[in-house]
C-alpha cells in the first residue's frame, strides 16, 4: 500500500508511548511494554498464538500450526518491525505490530479470545501508534474483513479511516504526521 493513503489534516492521538499499564474492564491489571527479543517473550509468545482459537484467524494468520508460528514470528519480530505486547502477570493477552512496506508501515494486531473485549485491543493499538509517532512513523494502514463490525469500530475509534473498500476486506489508514501523544 503506497499511494492510498489517507491525507487528512485532522489531529489524531494523543497516543501513550509504552511502556503502559491499566486496568481492564474485567479488573485485570495489564502491562503494555515493547517487546524485548528475549527467549521468554518470543515463547511467551508462540504460547500465545498456539492457543489462538481458528475461527478468530483472519488472512491467514496467525498461522495455527506451532512451526508456521515460529516462522512468522520470527518475520514480524525483525528490528525494522515495531512490537508491543500486552501482558497479564506472565501471560501474554495480546500483541501488535507494524512491519514496513514501503513508505508504510502494516498494523496487526492480536487479543487472546479470554482478553476480548475488555479494552485492551484499544489500549494496544493506541500505544502501538505512539511508539510508531515516537520512531518517526507517518503512515499506518491494515486491513480488516468488512464484517468484523467490532474491529472495523475499533479502528475507527482511534483514527483510522476507510482507503480502498473495494474488495471483500477494507483497508483503512492513518496519517500520523500530525498526531500528538502523551
Amino acid at each position: 500500500m503506497s499511494s492510498d493513503h489517507t491525507d487528512s489534516d485532522e489531529s489524531v492521538g494523543p497516543f501513550p508511548i509504552p511502556p503502559r499499564e491499566f486496568e481492564d474492564r474485567v479488573d485485570r491489571d495489564i502491562e503494555i511494554r515493547v517487546y524485548d527479543g528475549s527467549d521468554d517473550e518470543y515463547e511467551a509468545l508462540v504460547e500465545m498464538y498456539r492457543g489462538f482459537d481458528s475461527k478468530d484467524r483472519a488472512q491467514g494468520i496467525p498461522p495455527g500450526r506451532e512451526e508456521r508460528i515460529r516462522k512468522w514470528l520470527d518475520n514480524i519480530l525483525g528490528s525494522d518491525c515495531l512490537n508491543l505486547i500486552a501482558w497479564d502477570g506472565l501471560a501474554v493477552a495480546g500483541h501488535a505490530t507494524l512491519v514496513p512496506d514501503e513508505d508504510s508501515y502494516e498494523l496487526a494486531i492480536f487479543v487472546l479470545q479470554v482478553y476480548q473485549q475488555a479494552g485492551i485491543g484499544t489500549q494496544l493499538i493506541e500505544a502501538l501508534l505512539g511508539h510508531g509517532i515516537d520512531s518517526d512513523i507517518t503512515q499506518v494502514w491494515l486491513t480488516v474483513e468488512r464484517w468484523n463490525n467490532a474491529a472495523v469500530a475499533l479502528y475507527k475509534k482511534v483514527g483510522f479511516e476507510v482507503s480502498d473498500s473495494e474488495s471483500f476486506e477494507l483497508q483503512m489508514s492513518i496519517n500520523l504526521d500530525n498526531a500528538e501523544i502523551s
